[in-house]
């Protein structure tokens, strides 16, 4: 009860910058080292040639193929827990995390098991070349392994944020990160155990597994808000209808970057392994800028989600104008370092191949100019998926890279070929206001009348 009440008075009572930076911090700083790992595997990767990090590349759609096992359950599960919360049900917030959290495993063992009975077939689908299909093959082979893993390690990661324990997410996050840090090294190269783009997988593998034990520490040991037991598990269609309901977004969000992923891979395999291969790369740079928006957003969102709850609506306010001040001014500082320093970032994973180099500048320093349109995007994303908002949150998750990218792929690629390819998402970012400003206004619309009908129960009472 004791740390109810002070997650109460926090999310309640304390200045909201502090509290959303209090919240946001220690996932900014799990997804940064998440991000870092990300880039050692195709660091250490590129040095077996171009080949190798088109393949890395590739596979970005099997770690976003188990993601959907994972967000399908834990964002919609997040946003409903922070409202149980805020409401006081801790009992059905605790059932709620028990049944996602068994859910996403059951779905991420499904995943590993068609994976690994069809993995030469899957990564040809992912786009895979003659040139770099040995190399994705021997990259998908261990991560699969630990897709149950992964996709459980989501859901344990939103709820411990949405009570208020993030510095338990940064930890386990956190502590993964570091140690494929370590083991990519010793595994890929010659003076380790020389395994190659196989060695990058165990590394990554590991490491995932790694960090589900410590996740579930908090829970196992009691430290955390919320109960974590099998013994939880229902079958509850309310309380599926809204996990699903809002972590729908996220899962056809994931499913349009597979999509996204299959559908570009394949334009650029059209066109060189270094097209391939910087568009890898390029995304696996922006990770670094998108884990601090999406660790910021995830540190906004439990607090607009739980003041909703409690009809602070003048917090729910405030907390958006503050997150999206600092999304802009952040994004905007962001992308002009990026834009700055694009060929000597790019540079690092290269190889020395210079259409490689050329290509991933490109496509660095254009997506950096549109990242403060990114970021306050995914602060109303964030903002429609913390009220339950399901339908806004879809409508905006599935922008970027479905509605405002796909439509514009093939011609962007067929008339401007390679640079085409490499504009593609920067126009597609720009492309995702025409359906942001236009939510905005609808759940400012909605906050005024919730807000207007609570002042009129309140007044009615006092009569």
């Amino acid at each position: 009860m004791n740390r109810q009440q002070a997650r109460e008075s926090m999310m309640l009572a304390e200045p909201l910058p502090k509290v959303i930076l209090t919240m946001a911090y220690p996932t900014i700083i799990a997804f940064l080292i998440t991000s870092i790992y990300s880039m050692a595997d195709i660091y250490f990767v590129s040095s077996l040639g171009t080949n190798a990090t088109a393949a890395v590349s590739v596979n970005s759609s099997l770690d976003s193929l188990i993601m959907v096992a994972g967000s399908l359950f834990a964002v919609g599960a997040s946003s409903y827990v922070a409202r149980l919360l805020g409401a006081g049900n801790k009992e059905r917030a605790s059932k709620t995390l028990s049944s996602s959290f068994f859910f996403a495993m059951a779905l991420g063992a499904a995943i590993m098991i068609l994976g690994v009975c069809f993995r030469r077939p899957m990564v040809r689908l992912f786009g895979a070349t003659d040139t770099c299909e040995k190399y994705a093959m021997d990259y998908a082979s261990y991560v699969l392994y630990a897709a149950p893993f992964m996709a459980a390690n989501f859901v344990m990661n939103q709820c411990l944020r949405s009570e208020g324990s993030a510095l338990y997410s940064m930890i386990g996050m956190g502590i993964g990160g570091v140690i494929n840090c370590f083991l990519d090294p010793v595994f890929i190269l010659p003076w380790g155990l020389n395994m190659g783009v196989a060695g990058a997988s165990l590394a990554t593998a590991l490491s995932k597994m790694i960090s589900f034990f410590v996740l579930l520490y908090p829970y196992v040991r009691g430290h955390s808000l919320l109960m974590l037991s099998i013994r939880n598990v229902i079958f509850d269609f309310g309380m599926i209808k809204e996990v699903i309901a809002v972590g729908s977004s996220s899962m056809f969000r994931t499913l349009l970057n597979i999509l996204s992923g299959i559908l570009i891979n394949k334009e650029a395999g059209l066109i060189s392994d270094a097209a391939l291969a910087s568009i890898g790369v390029t995304n696996k740079c922006m990770m670094f800028c998108f884990s601090i928006i999406l660790g910021f957003g995830s540190g906004f969102q439990p607090v607009a989600g739980f003041n909703w709850g409690a009809k602070r609506y003048d917090r729910v306010r405030g907390s958006f104008r503050f997150s999206s001040r600092t999304a802009l001014i952040g994004g905007g500082v962001m992308g002009l370092a990026m834009a700055l320093f694009a060929p000597q970032i790019i540079g690092w994973f290269s190889s020395g191949d210079p259409e490689l180099v050329r290509l991933g500048t490109l496509c660095i320093r254009l997506q950096a100019l549109a990242l403060p349109i990114h970021a306050w995007v995914a602060i109303v994303n964030h903002l429609a998926g913390g009220l339950g908002k399901a339908k806004i949150a879809l409508l905006l998750a599935t922008a970027r890279q479905g509605s405002c990218f796909i439509p514009i792929l093939y011609p962007m690629s067929r008339i401007f070929g390679a640079e085409g390819i490499a504009s593609v998402q920067a126009v597609a970012d720009v492309l995702t206001l025409a359906l942001a400003i236009p939510a905005m206004i609808s759940i400012k619309k909605m906050i005024d009348s919730a807000e207007t009908e609570e002042n009129a129960v309140l007044m009615q009472q006092q009569v």
